[in-house]
């Protein structure tokens, strides 16, 4: 039933609200309304031909790697269906879109007039078909020559009195390819600033999982879900933000693993799964998801999982040498004796308190896992961004070391990346601190003595913008400005910088945000076909769980003026290093396994790179923790002490977490409804407890304004609706970017220095 229209543009938030339609949460994802959906996106973007031409070559072995999420292919048979998801649809309808945008477009529209529209209008524009260029002072954007592009980037580039005056930042979607050569560019220009979006999402997973198991990265393959005798997923929506993860919990409860959610919300994804490629899921059949599912509250993971752990120790008393694998604790781990101590000592009600869950329901999943040994744990952004992420993460290894459940069939570590090469950037070296076994492949390869000194990562860019220190930002994809925290002073910083540059498929937030100039470089999505020199290229991305796989699109690029990233790459550097440079870059863009050659030489575990990745599903990078070898500083895998702490959050605040809607990905906004959680035909909204809605005077659909006070500074985002929903009290959940201007740039993770959107104290009143 539709709702009252409210009508109230701000000055923090433009947009005005639609009219707003509410109805139930779903209690399960998919089905053939996923179906249904995906084919409206795809026919709306265009035409049938084009779009069956899209989906059939997506995720299969001789076709390109969706641009979504990093989760894997099976290694063997694909489904001769579909291998993607609704989502996955949705991301190939943006990307292969037949709407083009031109310099007629940008003649009509101004910069002030475009930053009025909202992400999803200015997503919907269509591509961008040729280099774009805004002048100092000027109201729009006007054509430019590729040419004249890379002058004008590399004259100031040039003219800056040192290369860390310059930001280089990196989207998750970049290739291999691409990426390796961008650090390379980048290294030889002399900086080591180097932000990527993984600094705002597994930068904690990263560090923990590098400190405990000696490799920041999982150690399960898909197989493992499959053998599995529990998977806890904690802090994680697979049904909006993995969907295909789905299939393989399905596949895991048919063979009787216990699985468990962990999560502040009641999601659709975690409750039931409808496979619409089963004929059980075209009839309206449903498999349950969580055999168990715990609402805790936000960032209460790290004392529910000590809470748990204060229980098998109870147990393993109770059955010595039944509950812990001690042969593997004590060979493979260290610091074991230190961790019992902590947890021993723990009070176990305070620690029912922090993470709002009761005693009897903890104990009782403690009980259901004290004799299970082969358990998996995911994890994604509802583990991440918090202050005490990296302990956070780090307790889950103390769980599964525990039972011995790492560096064996159907256990492990399952950090669930969220863009579909993030973790193949990192491993070609997009990283604001590099180890030294790079730099010195480096130097050893090309002859020159690369930077030492550490880089700026996210935060510390968006800082030394605002302090006037970094005058140049080049961004290699994504959309910086509304991926951010704290997006006033995001801006305030990009618009001191000399200029700012945007490598894009589309038309995003941050292309109107911008320094005193700026340049829009338009580039082939990952659906494109990329003809070099007269020849077919093919790019190669990792995904979640190690795998390198080739990716080729199929598609007419809808503009003969986009250039690959790697070519854009390569004119770049040629023109700034130009006299100076060691390096043929010529040559790589010219063909793409030569790039592979020279990561063979400098990037371990890419051994005859281009042989192996040639074959079908490609090839497992090393990985130590998997092979149950431990590389840390003790040689064994650690146990760590940490203090279970959460925010503390005054009777008049909540803590709020920012989400996904089902209709978006990242900043990418597919559309204005949320199905999952009921939501039709509006973002502005806050999913509030009934409680919390009472003590505040509150009823649905009310209008309201959400205050933060980080530091002793107002932040503001007004007009949100209220959305009564399953959550936790003093919890709170709203859709990302409109509300990150309320995370505050100085609230980080420790250790990690990732945002905290997932603890972000607020205040709600209603709007005057």
């Amino acid at each position: 039933m539709s709702e009252n229209n409210h009508n109230h543009p701000s000055e923090e938030n433009p947009e005005k609200f639609s009219n707003i339609e509410v109805s139930k949460p779903e209690t399960y994802a998919a089905g053939t309304k996923a179906v249904l959906v995906s084919a409206q996106h795809i026919l709306e973007s265009m035409d049938a031909i084009r779009g069956f031409t899209a989906l059939n070559q997506l995720n299969t072995f001789h076709g390109y790697d969706c641009p979504g999420c990093a989760w894997p292919d099976p290694d063997d048979e694909r489904s001769p269906v579909a291998e993607y998801c609704e989502n996955g649809a949705k991301a190939v309808a943006e990307e292969a879109t037949t709407d083009v945008i031109w310099e007629d477009f940008f003649a009509l529209h101004s910069v002030e007039q475009l930053s009025q529209w909202d992400d999803y209008h200015l997503g919907k524009s269509g591509r961008i078909g040729r280099p774009m260029y805004l002048a100092e002072n000027a109201t729009h954007y006007e054509p430019i020559s590729w040419k004249n592009a890379f002058i004008k980037i590399a004259e100031k580039l040039n003219a800056l009195e040192s290369p860390d005056e310059a930001i280089f930042y990196t989207s998750g979607r970049t290739s291999n390819e691409a990426a390796f050569l961008y650090q390379l560019f980048v290294r030889e220009f002399g900086t080591n600033n180097m932000p990527d979006c993984s600094n705002m999402c597994h930068e904690s997973s990263g560090v923990a999982l590098d400190e405990t198991v000696g490799i920041g990265k999982g150690s399960v393959k898909l197989e493992d879900l499959y053998e599995a005798e529990a998977i806890i997923i904690m802090g994680q929506n697979p049904g909006t933000n993995h969907p295909r993860m789905l299939s393989a919990l399905k596949k895991a409860r048919e063979n009787d693993a216990m699985i468990i959610a962990v999560n502040p919300l009641r999601e659709a994804g975690l409750e039931r799964f409808s496979d619409p490629q089963s004929v059980k899921g075209i009839l309206g059949g449903k498999t349950q998801i969580a055999t168990d599912y715990l609402q805790v509250k936000i960032n209460g993971d790290l004392a529910l999982m000590q809470a748990i752990a204060y229980y098998w120790f109870q147990f393993e008393n109770e059955n010595p040498g039944q509950v812990f694998d001690q042969k593997f604790i004590t060979e493979e781990t260290h610091g074991f004796e230190a961790f019992k101590k902590h947890i021993l000592e723990q009070n176990v009600e305070e620690l029912s308190r922090m993470c709002g869950i009761p005693l009897a329901e903890i104990k009782e999943i403690a009980n259901k896992l004290k004799f299970k040994n082969k358990i998996i744990i995911c994890w994604a952004m509802g583990l991440t961004q918090h202050k005490n992420a990296v302990n956070t993460i780090k307790e889950t290894v103390n769980l599964l070391l525990m039972k011995g459940s790492i560096g064996k069939p159907g256990a492990g570590t399952c950090p669930v990346r969220g863009h579909s090469n993030v973790q193949g950037d990192r491993t070609m070296g997009i990283f604001e601190k590099p180890w030294d076994w790079l730099l010195e492949n480096l130097e050893k390869t090309y002859g020159f003595v690369p930077p030492k000194e550490y880089g700026h990562d996210v935060v510390d860019s968006i800082e030394a913008m605002h302090k006037g220190e970094c005058k140049i930002f080049f961004a290699m994809g994504g959309n910086f400005l509304s991926a951010t925290p704290d997006t006033k002073y995001t801006a305030e910083a990009l618009r001191k910088c000399d200029l700012t540059v945007q490598v894009s498929t589309k038309l995003n937030r941050s292309h109107l945000v911008t320094g005193k100039e700026a340049l829009i470089l338009p580039t082939y999505g990952r659906s494109d076909i990329d003809i070099q020199n007269g020849e077919a290229q093919f790019v190669t991305c990792e995904n979640s769980m190690g795998v390198i796989q080739k990716s080729q699109g199929n598609l007419q690029p809808v503009s003969k003026q986009l250039m690959s990233e790697v070519a854009i790459i390569c004119h770049l550097a040629e023109e700034v290093l130009k006299g100076k440079t060691k390096i043929d870059w010529t040559s790589f863009h010219n063909h793409y396994d030569l790039i592979r050659e020279d990561i063979e030489k400098v990037i371990p575990g890419f051994d005859q790179y281009n042989e192996r990745v040639r074959k079908d599903g490609g090839f497992y990078l090393p990985n130590s923790a998997r092979d149950g070898k431990f590389k840390t500083h003790t040689s064994k895998a650690n146990f760590s002490v940490s203090i279970a702490d959460v925010p503390e959050v005054k009777e008049n605040e909540l803590l709020m977490m920012t989400i996904r809607s089902h209709d978006q990905y990242n900043t990418t906004i597919y559309g204005m409804n949320d199905r999952y959680r009921g939501i039709k035909d509006e973002r502005r909204v806050i999913f509030m407890n009934k409680t919390d809605m009472e003590k505040r005077g509150l009823k649905k659909l009310d209008s309201v304004d959400l205050y933060n006070f980080h530091d002793g500074k107002e932040r503001v985002a007004r007009k949100f609706l209220v959305i009564p929903y399953s959550i936790p009290e003093q919890c709170c959940a709203t859709y990302f970017p409109e509300t990150n201007v309320l995370v505050p740039i100085k609230s980080v993770a420790d250790r990690s220095n990732t945002p905290t959107s997932k603890s972000v104290i607020i205040e709600v009143r209603k709007s005057i």
